[in-house]
């Protein structure tokens, strides 16, 4: 049986995932940290607890700082574009409470670990200054600074509108099938003019290094892809949900499991994120079954 310690952590460990996955933008790294986490609420005497769920909290947001130190190191030397690791956001089991979208995940990149983590507490996981002050150790004024400076560069890389499940399933399959075949004409009209293509392989699988920009460019390097690979269509395939986007989880010819999410404005496609890099889609893999083909 459980002791009251670890079911205290089991159930505080949702929100604890949820604040590691934003913190620090892949699941393998969350985990890591809450296994960490788990470790030092062990030696802690519970005696001196009055909140749990804050304490686990303080741990976890520190260890995540220590954390985000080095990887902004790692960051700076990433091959080509790095993009968070996708998660599920379509079932109900795995989905995440509150905003996991890529464009949040990469505006909190661009800031500095203590506005990325001041932000995330108080906007996002509604814990009061105080709290906050505690956890970053910084007075409270501090905190609302950083938090403001935070909070503005957030708000100017929301997207501007959504779209609903059954309009993104059936763009994201279409965009899916254009791409692969080449139909450039069917591209052309899904997309934005000033669409952009990001996509991440991490060093390990084939991805363009720069961000591709514009209706034109995309187009093209769709039509050169397709004619590169002869047109291939993925056996297995699957639409889903990926923080929060429209997306498709495939097997390309090459073996790469790769998950593409569009972010959709005004009806058309103004962001495609593709990611490929091995390392961020290996927790995906099950969701494609070999014994069958595409399934939604």
């Amino acid at each position: 049986m459980n002791s009251p310690e670890a079911n205290m952590f089991l159930d505080a460990r949702p929100r604890l995932f949820a604040a590691a996955y934003r913190m620090l933008g892949t699941v393998s790294d969350a985990e890591d940290i809450l296994q960490e986490a788990y470790l030092r609420w062990q030696t802690v005497a519970m005696d001196t607890v009055r909140d749990p769920v804050g304490y686990l909290m303080r741990i976890t947001t520190r260890l995540c700082l220590d954390q985000l130190k080095s990887a902004r190191v790692k960051r700076e030397v990433y091959p080509g574009e790095w993009l968070p690791e996708p998660v599920l956001t379509d079932d109900s089991v795995e989905a995440l409470d509150h905003d996991v979208s890529v464009a949040l995940l990469l505006a909190l990149e661009r800031l500095t670990p203590l506005e990325r983590v001041a932000f995330l507490l108080h906007d996002v996981f509604d814990c009061d200054y105080d709290e906050v002050a505690l956890t970053l150790e910084r007075s409270e004024a501090s905190c609302r600074q950083l938090t403001t400076r935070a909070r503005r560069h957030v708000q100017e890389s929301k997207p501007r509108t959504t779209v609903d499940d059954e309009q993104g399933a059936a763009m994201v399959e279409a965009f899916f099938m254009a791409s692969k075949s080449g139909d450039t004409s069917v591209l052309a009209k899904l997309l934005t003019k000033d669409v952009q293509l990001i996509s991440d392989g991490g060093g390990k699988a084939i991805a363009a290094l720069n961000p591709i920009v514009g209706q034109d460019h995309v187009v093209r390097f769709f039509e050169g892809l397709s004619r590169k690979l002869d047109g291939f269509i993925p056996k297995h395939w699957k639409l889903c949900q990926l923080n929060g986007l429209p997306a498709i989880v495939s097997r390309e010819i090459d073996g790469i499991v790769q998950t593409t999410a569009l972010e959709i404005v005004d009806g058309k496609i103004h962001r495609i994120y593709v990611v490929r890099n091995p390392d961020k889609t290996q927790h995906l893999v099950e969701t494609l079954n070999d014994d069958e083909g595409p399934r939604q």
